[in-house]
């Protein structure tokens, strides 16, 4: 699974890329996640410091290392600047699998980005990776998510009451899944 390789592909779109997330974007990843809004439906509280952003460039590289997460900034085309992330997550070659998870800076919500940047991670995921199954796991609050990951395909396959505790809330999670073959059916219809 991309062997050999020390940083991710570039996967150019119509107007973002999926780029490799490096030091200089460490400013751009506390704009995300620092901002309460999107951090709303994760695992853990906003960023408080650039010490954060920092640390999380380091388990990014370093899970990147092991195979288990590959993670890319959202870059604009024209300006090249970190507006999001689209990841991979528990990548599992014996199983070919992978969870998928994406943010995008609130600033640039409802503007089609992440919409625009998941059908190449997709085929990234199915094609490159030679994934069978890709699952995201999703706060059933979180409905413009929800959305991005029913236009692409997903299907709901579960839902699991508080599954999480995150800053004192129970969260809910809602299982969502994506058949290689369900992908390649639906490319093939449109």
């Amino acid at each position: 699974m991309l062997e050999g390789a020390t940083r991710l592909p570039t996967i150019e779109i119509d107007r973002t890329r999926l780029r490799w997330l490096a030091a200089d974007d460490v400013p751009s990843l506390f704009a995300i996640f620092g901002d309460p809004e999107v951090s709303r439906y994760r695992l853990r509280p906003p960023f408080h410091s650039l010490a954060d952003a920092e640390e999380m460039l380091r388990r990014v590289h370093e899970l990147f290392a092991e195979r288990t997460l590959f993670q890319w900034g959202i870059a604009l085309r024209d300006s090249d600047e970190v507006v999001g992330t689209a990841t991979l997550l528990s990548i599992s070659p014996e199983h070919a699998r992978a969870e998928l998870g994406f943010a995008l800076r609130r600033d640039h919500w409802r503007q089609g980005l992440v919409g625009e940047a998941m059908p190449a991670l997709l085929q990234f995921a199915f094609r490159t990776l030679g994934l069978g199954r890709l699952e995201a796991d999703v706060d059933p609050r979180n409905t413009a998510s929800i959305r991005v990951l029913e236009r692409l395909g997903f299907r709901q396959e579960g839902f699991l009451r508080q599954r999480y505790r995150v800053g004192g809330e129970w969260q809910d999670a809602a299982i969502y899944g994506l058949l290689r073959s369900e992908w390649e059916k639906g490319r093939a219809a449109s």
